[in-house]
Order: C-alpha cells, then structure tokens, then sequence
C-alpha cells in the first residue's frame, strides 16, 4: 500500500458530497470520508475538495485539473462527464478524448490517479434510455485506467448501490448510505482498511401502486425542474466555489 500524504479530489456533484449532510452548511461526501480515513495514518495530512456540483467535463477539465496539477498532491481522484452524458448529443468517445488527456496530464505529476465507473443506470427511469452511452463511456474509462496505471472504483458492479436506499429523492444523488459504501469501495482499492463496501441490503416488497405514486412525485418535484433548468442553461452550482479550494491540513 502507498502512503499519501496528501490528496486532491476533482469532479462534481458526486465528489462534493450530494446529498450526505456534513458540517458548516457543506455536504460531507465519500471524498470527506476517504480523507478522514486517510488522515487517520498521517498527522500533516492534506487535502483539497474542488468538485462542485453542476460541472460538466469541459470545465473539470479547464479549471479543475490544472489546479491539482499545481498541487501536485500524491492522489488525485477525477470523476467527470455524468452531467454530460445526460445531454442530448453527447458524444462518449469525444468525451473519453478529453478525460484521457487530463489523466495524462496528472500521472504526469506523478500522482496516483482514481477514475471511476459509474453505476448502471437501467433502475433510474430518466437515465435507462442512456444506458448504453453510458455504457460506453464507462468502457472508455476502463481503458483509460488500464493504459496509464490508474485505480479504478467500479461503481457498475456495486450491488449495493442499486437499492433506492442508497440514494436520496432526487434519484440522481447518493444518500449517507451510498456515500458511505462509496468510500468503504475506494479505501478498499487503495488497500486501506476500512467498512465492508459489499452491502447487502435486507429483502423490501413495494406495493407497485405505491411505486407509481413515488414515480409521479419524483416527475413533479426533481424531473421537472431539472429539464427547465435545461432548457433555460442554468446549471445548479452556477456562482459556487469548491468547499475546499485549497491543500490543506484535514479538518472535520
């Protein structure tokens, strides 16, 4: 296992920390909770949160990843295009083009660098349609990974994290819960111990009357306003800065 003494997470709604509440009005996140495993083994850890919600692959790329290659920390986690994918003509492979050079461009360093998968999207009834694009996507990060010696966390094969009780009502943000298996999976691939990330969640039976309420809910309070914000080019973090811009000593 390799030390880190310092660590640099890129990306995000995901990597800010939706919806897993923390402290001083900022979400907490599986990168929060990564750092403060991290700083167990190391008094002058550092770390840096410059994820913010709403960014697409472009701007990760543009403003994100020069910082942390500025930092030049030892572990730099990039998880970007999930936004993207959700547009209409999205094009997988151009964005893999985009990602491989930012990847590059952190190995460079010589950071360690953690892509990410992400989860199969077949139960989440806006995404279902996009299956295979993200699909694809996904594959691309695979090779990524594998051609320039990169840790992956593959979310697609987290059973656990298929369950609704991992998510919040939005059904596009992981919960407390998810957040919480997340980190335990990413620990894991840094061969840190920590949680168990195998969730298995106890046997539910949901009245499927009562899955069409949810359903027509769901459309009304999340799916609605979020294609209007579409339409009108607004995007939820428009005006946010990162919650922790800069590589610094961990605090809770």
């Amino acid at each position: 296992m390799r030390h880190y003494g310092s660590f640099v997470a890129l990306g995000d709604s995901f990597t800010e920390g939706l919806n897993d509440p923390g402290s001083n009005g900022h979400f907490r996140g599986w990168a929060d909770r990564v750092a403060e495993r991290l700083a167990l083994d190391d008094s002058s850890f550092r770390y840096a949160n410059l994820a913010v919600r709403g960014r697409l692959l472009d701007q990760i790329v543009a403003d994100q990843v020069p910082q942390a290659v500025e930092m030049s920390p030892d572990l730099v986690s990039l998880c970007a295009g999930g936004n993207d994918l959700l547009r209409p003509g999205s094009d997988p492979d151009v964005m893999a083009k985009k990602l491989s050079g930012a990847v590059r461009a952190l190995r460079a360093t010589g950071a360690d660098v953690l892509l990410f998968t992400g989860v199969d999207p077949r139960d989440t009834p806006l995404m279902r349609r996009l299956r295979g694009r993200f699909a694809i996507y996904y594959l691309h990060i695979r090779s990524i990974a594998d051609l320039y010696g990169c840790r992956l966390v593959d979310q697609w094969s987290m059973q656990g994290l298929r369950d609704w009780r991992a998510w919040s009502p939005d059904r596009l943000h992981m919960n407390a819960d998810g957040h919480r298996l997340v980190a335990a999976r990413v620990l894991d691939v840094l061969g840190v111990p920590f949680d168990e990330w195998h969730k298995v969640w106890p046997e539910r039976v949901v009245d499927p009357r009562a899955r069409r309420r949810e359903d027509a809910q769901w459309i009304r309070e999340y799916l609605v306003p979020w294609v209007s914000r579409r339409v009108r080019g607004v995007s939820s973090g428009d005006g946010m800065s990162p919650k922790r811009p800069e590589l610094s000593h961990w605090t809770v």
